[in-house]
């Protein structure tokens, strides 16, 4: 994996009123730290940050340039957070891990799943499960992404984490039957069939034939009656 270089100097002041300075005047808050090292409050250009640094997958080593500070120069490190604003998406801060180059760490590697997958082709859907895997190895060994060949797996076929092929060095340190990648069958909404009315068959709701003239007929005799008592 390619070093990544950006020139950082040391800032003196902390806090937000010149945060807000800082990245007025084109630069971007950061803090340096690591296991053998204390906080430390530097700044970045903005437009040498989103260039070189902000864009980048997973954990890549970055080598830290100071022509006017030996003692921040030459240090190695990764990105382990960027703060960006909500809005422009603009880097806000940046927090900087010095690495030793001779000691394993844990970093996080991208996954790349390539190839058309046979249930794909059969009309199924390739559905990743992880994006990116934890591995240990040494900072310079760090994989830019691990490639998975997707192409054998049919409907219900999945790759687990045992099945990856890793560069030598590098070892992954999660569970190794968990599932990276899979295909799932194709859904397809079922739609219930349309019945035709059967013609002469009542309609739901409606009154059977002949109920509607019964009330009347009912109705009748009754109205006789009020006429006769009326009479007498």
């Amino acid at each position: 994996m390619e070093t990544v270089e950006i020139t950082i100097a040391r800032r003196t002041g902390v806090g937000k009123g010149i945060a807000r300075r800082l990245r007025a005047a084109g630069s971007v808050p950061a803090t340096l730290y690591g296991p053998k090292r204390s906080a430390t409050p530097v700044t970045v250009s903005s437009d040498e940050f989103e260039k070189k640094v902000a864009h980048l997958e997973g954990s890549h080593l970055i080598r830290l340039l100071s022509t006017a500070d030996a003692e921040l120069n030459e240090r190695m490190v990764l990105v382990r957070e960027i703060q960006r604003h909500p809005v422009t998406g603009m880097a806000l801060h940046a927090d900087f891990y010095e690495v030793d180059l001779a000691e394993r760490l844990a970093v996080s590697v991208p996954l790349r799943f390539v190839g058309k997958a046979e249930g794909v082709v059969a009309g199924g859907i390739l559905q990743p499960v992880l994006r990116e895997i934890e591995v240990e190895c040494l900072p310079t060994e760090i994989p830019e992404f691990v490639e998975i060949d997707v192409t054998h797996l049919g409907i219900h076929d999945a790759v687990h984490a045992r099945d990856v092929k890793l560069p030598e060095g590098v070892e992954y340190t999660g569970d190794p039957g968990l599932t990276l990648v899979t295909v799932l069958p194709p859904t397809v909404e079922e739609k219930k069939p349309e019945v035709a009315p059967v013609e002469g068959a009542p309609v739901e709701g409606a009154p059977a034939e002949g109920a509607a003239a019964a009330p009347a007929a009912e109705a009748a005799p009754a109205a006789a009656g009020k006429k006769g008592g009326s009479e007498g």
